[in-house]
């Protein structure tokens, strides 16, 4: 089972629906029994990143004063 994200027009409301991938673009209701809840594209966030510094250039270089 999979979750995702609606989103409900008619109320605003954003809900989470657990289903199989098979069903996920299925027309689902809102809690408040509104038709027609819109699917959510995931957003995923990378951490842990660091910025590495640039090699030579101005400001990378050490050439700013």
């Amino acid at each position: 089972m999979a979750r995702y994200d609606y989103r409900c027009p008619t109320c605003a409301v954003t809900f989470e629906v657990e289903r199989p991938m098979s069903m996920a673009d299925a027309p689902t209701t809102c809690p408040d029994g509104h038709p027609g809840a819109i699917k959510l594209f995931p957003v995923f966030a990378a951490t842990g990143l660091a910025a590495q510094p640039s090699q030579g250039g101005c400001c990378g270089g050490g050439c700013c004063s």
